[in-house]
């Protein structure tokens, strides 16, 4: 078996892998344990009406806290943002200006972490943030690992939690879920990506996919993209299984290329991924595949405009942290918070004209700034 690190998965892994998951997608669209995002709307009809309330106040103007706070909440925010995407640091900045802009009065302590890595530094953060009796948790959720520190601090009566990055709410935890999952949702994403494969190669295309390493990630990006894709016109030629690092995405294109140099596409699952990719690529001259993003962000922007990637499908990436900011003046005004929030996102292409990129930018990063400085 493949471990997590850039190595090629054998055909046969790509199979075992298909057939086990194939069973439960066709009861579950997402992943084995988890509520798909429609399913889950679906389950919960009255869910519906709370979740557009929410929306709504995601894009409106801010609406100040209705009652005087005797002290400030106080908010942990543990959130992977050692990578290249700018998503998290832009989420990070809408959220405390929609704090703001809401006039609630807050202490914000934020811990930044490589995702899947600093498993012992995310521990001391969220272990931190219960004994510091913090009223309000923000983290996410890929791993086993993240799902036992999750549902420790759900048996906390004095914190809240709101699962970032994460819009599928998990079946074990029945009535005793987070306070909110919010995120863009990564099945409905994927979907798009998938439809403009299909579109861009209506006869059929060769194609390797880089997966984020093993957990949620994976699966929701990965596995519903190979699922969405019809494999009697589109064949998966490799797999890999990576760090979620352009160094493990370049590593693992180059055996791509030098295996498969035929092929039309490479579907890369996250910014980082993407952007490893396109460094292999231009130093190959065996085969130019189009390469996709997921997300995006500045970084994968530029790309497209530079004609690096061939497409990504872009969330509107601060209503995130609006929808977070919100929901906990919701929660402090004693109304009721929607178990779930996805945002929406938006297809752009090496097609997609610049005036149109712009405005979807502003839309986007209407907190965060268009021009967010990279460190």
């Amino acid at each position: 078996m493949c471990k997590v690190r850039a190595k090629i998965c054998s055909l046969f892994l790509v199979l075992v892998t298909f057939l086990s998951y194939s069973k439960a997608v066709l009861s579950d669209p997402v992943l084995v344990g988890y509520w798909g995002y429609n399913q889950y709307l679906d389950k919960y009809p009255e869910e519906k009406k709370v979740i557009d309330s929410l929306k709504s106040m995601v894009k409106e103007t801010p609406v100040p806290l209705a009652l005087k706070q005797e002290k400030p909440v106080k908010i942990s925010f543990v959130y992977p943002g050692e990578q290249a995407s700018d998503y998290w640091k832009r989420n990070l900045i809408a959220f405390e200006s929609r704090l703001k802009a809401l006039n609630i009065n807050y202490e914000l302590t934020p811990v930044s972490t490589r995702l899947n890595v600093d498993f012992k530094q995310q521990s001391r953060s969220l272990y931190d943030a219960i004994e510091k009796k913090a009223d309000y948790l923000i983290f996410t959720l890929n791993t086993t690992r993240h799902r036992k520190f999750i549902e420790h601090v759900i048996q906390s009566p004095d914190t809240k939690i709101i699962l970032q990055n994460i819009t599928t709410p998990v079946k074990a935890w029945r009535d005793n879920q987070p306070l909110l999952y919010v995120g863009f949702d990564h099945v409905l994403g994927t979907k798009l990506l998938a439809k403009y494969y299909q579109e861009k190669f209506p006869q059929g295309a060769k194609y390797a996919m880089l997966y984020y390493s093993y957990g949620y990630l994976s699966t929701a990006r990965g596995d519903v993209f190979v699922q969405s894709m019809d494999n009697k016109k589109y064949t998966l030629t490799s797999s890999f299984y990576t760090e979620s690092t352009e160094e493990s995405a370049f590593d693992a294109t180059k055996s791509i290329i030098n295996n498969n140099s035929d092929i039309d596409f490479i579907y890369a699952s996250s910014t980082d991924i993407a952007l490893g990719t396109v460094k292999a690529l231009e130093k190959s001259s065996k085969t130019k595949p189009i390469v996709n993003g997921w997300g995006g962000g500045s970084l994968e922007l530029a790309a497209i405009e530079n004609g690096e990637l061939g497409a990504t499908v872009m969330r509107m990436n601060d209503d995130t942290g609006v929808a977070m900011a919100e929901a906990i003046k919701l929660d402090l005004e004693g109304r009721r918070v929607p178990t779930v929030f996805s945002g929406d996102f938006e297809m752009v292409t090496s097609e997609t004209s610049p005036e149109e990129l712009q405005r979807l930018k502003e839309k986007a990063f209407r907190y965060s700034g268009v021009d967010l400085k990279h460190e």
